[in-house]
């Protein structure tokens, strides 16, 4: 039932469209295959320390400080040129994703939040190439559960059992040469894409077009093609092995990027 009010509300969003994309008769949206990458063999990235210190009378700053092996953060990947693709030119670096919220990029091992008294949190972080790929090997991701209790101090929960699903790219603005492939990645945990399994389910809505639908039974990077220009929404969904979306802490996620093929951008 989620999963199709997911697509009712990317269709009753479909409104203002630029006038070139109706006048360019743009192709069909398509997910292209991502090149291989290099791999980062012994890459892993864990939590050093958490602390909270409380702020006024109803929050608290957390520092997250993290401990990266065999991975250089600020490096540039080294096939960036090839991939044709947005790339950040302060190289490699973490996704910081909590409560997957649009993600922060860290090209220092350290962050810094300011959450609410009595709030209980997911902080999902992973390892980046420099055009913003996760590294999906063994060890190169962690999750924290956790809660800010109403002393404002820091109390660490259980890790979760139950498959999870983070949405990382894309995000925010594309222009120019880097509106030609638009990187989809995610990141899957607990649990893993098999025909017979776990899938995610992709819906992609581009200005004056229907919905494009793909669901992929395997975790790997796609580039996402001929988007065109102006807003388009982005949604993927954690679902069984019938399609049903699956009963999940973290399961559903939408956002929306804009694409311009010059500045200014239009927002």
């Amino acid at each position: 039932m989620l999963a199709g009010c997911g697509i009712v509300f990317f269709a009753s969003c479909n409104n203002g469209a630029p006038a070139d994309n109706k006048a360019a008769g743009l192709a069909p949206v398509a997910l292209a295959a991502v090149p291989a990458s290099p791999d980062f063999a012994g890459a892993t990235l864990g939590i050093q320390s958490v602390t909270a210190i409380k702020i006024g009378t109803d929050s608290a700053k957390v520092t997250f400080n993290f401990d990266v092996k065999n991975y250089e953060l600020k490096s540039q990947t080294a096939d960036k040129d090839t991939k044709l693709c947005s790339n950040s030119d302060k190289g490699q670096h973490i996704h910081f994703i909590l409560d997957n919220a649009p993600y922060k990029a860290l090209y220092e091992p350290t962050n810094d939040v300011t959450l609410a008294k009595n709030t209980e949190h997911y902080l999902m972080a992973f390892l980046s190439r420099s055009y913003h790929e996760s590294v999906k090997s063994q060890g190169a991701a962690v999750i924290y559960h956790f809660k800010i209790d109403e002393n404002g101090e820091l109390k660490k929960l259980e890790d979760p059992a139950g498959p999870m699903l983070f949405y990382s790219r894309p995000k925010g603005d594309y222009i120019g040469k880097d509106t030609a492939n638009v990187l989809l990645d995610y990141y899957v945990w607990n649990g893993t894409l098999a025909p017979d399994g776990y899938k995610v389910k992709t819906v992609i809505l581009r200005p004056m077009s229907d919905p494009f639908v793909v669901t992929s039974d395997k975790w790997e990077s796609h580039f996402i093609q001929n988007l065109g220009t102006g807003k388009v929404k982005v949604m993927i969904q954690l679902v069984d092995k019938d399609g049903h979306l699956v009963d999940s802490m973290h399961n559903s996620i939408v956002r929306e990027i804009n694409l311009a093929a010059s500045e200014p951008l239009k927002k």
